[in-house]
């Protein structure tokens, strides 16, 4: 069993003395930087700085509380000590304001990206993500994936007016990409200028999808630690989640020496190592030993736990045919304008109900499969199987949950 790292003893002296000497981090991202569409607007003041103002709009979207039913890895499981994506956002929070506190990072920006990040994650997780992803291109020709989404959830469903900074944070952290050093690429402009070439980003990436996604470079520090928490928080979770869901043995043996093979370990570790490579720098930066088993631990995870055949079966054969029809149907009810339908009545309506205040655009003037996508990708698990259920009630299409009873006998 990997030991619990320490920081180092020279590390540790640098920090109580900067401590002790008042010393500001120069290179975290400061609140007078931050840059809105609407900068007369949500101006910041003593008790609500600029990027709590961020945290709590984002918090406070409607569609923050479905975090609390969206699939982190396993679907299918009635048991609560199994993660769900509310969980998961707030691990990558903690873990990244603990890092952020002792790099003199700026702990409210890192909070905003980190609750915001997975907002627009569909129900089923990446492999809803890839369903929808998969329609999408093959209707509308453009690419879906989380990242961009919550994006397009905060800044134009729903119009929250947040910074380009938290927004540039959350497109920017798609944790598949590891990376040893991660180097800010600092906003240059602002204004209208600066908002501009983010949009220009953003269409980019739902035209090339990950060849685009994969060249994203933070823009803060604070966004590039937010990023890197995101791996940290869930690669030991879902091997403590795969254990209680019976995927993998208590047992089972994972290979990365440094950070450890567990939960615990892993968060202790890498952490420790992100603060002694850091401190003091411009750039986030983990050692090679410690990079090497970050990638060495994501590709075990992926052949123990995500191919797992015990997992793929019944998306395959259920989710994916699933997620096909009621795609269409609920275009076809759109395209035939019935406002009776489900995605008048539970998403344009509802939006335009909790955006009237923001703006007085329209909605549905959206393109049709754009706006399809939308409804799916803001559905909780069982929001989706129920509304599978009432869309098609002759369908033998159904999902048998795994009680807290088959767990545990």
């Amino acid at each position: 069993m990997s030991q619990y790292k320490k920081i180092r003893e020279d590390v540790q002296e640098q920090i109580k003395e900067d401590r002790r000497l008042h010393k500001e981090n120069p290179f975290a991202c400061p609140d007078s930087a931050a840059i809105r569409r609407n900068m007369d607007r949500d101006k910041a003041n003593l008790w609500r700085p600029a990027f709590v103002r961020d945290t709590e709009k984002i918090m406070h979207l409607p569609v923050f509380n479905r975090y609390a039913d969206k699939t982190q890895v396993f679907s299918f499981y009635k048991n609560d000590d199994i993660t769900r994506r509310m969980l998961h956002v707030q691990l990558v929070s903690r873990i990244a304001r603990s890092i952020g506190a002792v790099l003199g990072l700026n702990l409210d920006l890192i909070e905003a990206v980190a609750l915001g990040h997975d907002i627009g994650h569909t129900p089923f997780g990446h492999v809803g993500e890839r369903y929808l992803s998969t329609l999408l291109e093959k209707e509308a020709g453009i690419f879906f994936n989380h990242n961009v989404h919550s994006v397009r959830v905060i800044d134009t469903l729903y119009k929250r007016n947040v910074t380009l900074q938290t927004l540039d944070g959350i497109v920017c952290h798609n944790g598949e990409f590891e990376l040893q050093e991660y180097r800010p690429k600092a906003i240059t402009v602002s204004g209208p200028e600066a908002f501009a070439l983010f949009d220009a980003t953003i269409a980019d990436c739902d035209a090339r999808g990950n060849k685009a996604i994969k060249s994203l470079i933070p823009a803060t520090l604070e966004s590039c630690l937010v990023r890197i928490c995101d791996m940290i928080a869930y690669l030991g979770k879902d091997r403590q989640d795969a254990i209680t869901a019976k995927i993998i043995s208590p047992d089972e043996p994972f290979t990365s020496q440094e950070i450890g093979s567990f939960n615990a370990t892993i968060i202790n570790n890498l952490s420790v190592d992100i603060i002694n490579n850091s401190y003091g720098k411009d750039y986030l930066l983990l050692s090679p030993e410690y990079f090497a088993d970050l990638k060495t631990a994501k590709r075990e995870n992926y052949e123990k736990i995500y191919l797992n055949p015990k997992l793929s079966e019944v998306y395959d054969q259920t989710i994916w045919p699933m997620f096909e029809m009621i795609y269409y149907k609920l275009l076809d009810d759109l395209t035939k304008e019935d406002k009776n339908s489900v995605i008048y009545r539970h998403h344009l309506d509802y939006l335009a109900a909790q955006t009237s205040w923001y703006t007085e655009e329209n909605p549905s003037e959206t393109d049709p499969h754009r706006i399809v996508a939308d409804f799916i990708a803001s559905m909780t698990d069982d929001y989706f199987i129920d509304l599978f259920a009432h869309m098609f009630p002759d369908s033998p299409l159904h999902v048998d949950y795994k009680s807290y009873f088959q767990l545990t006998e």
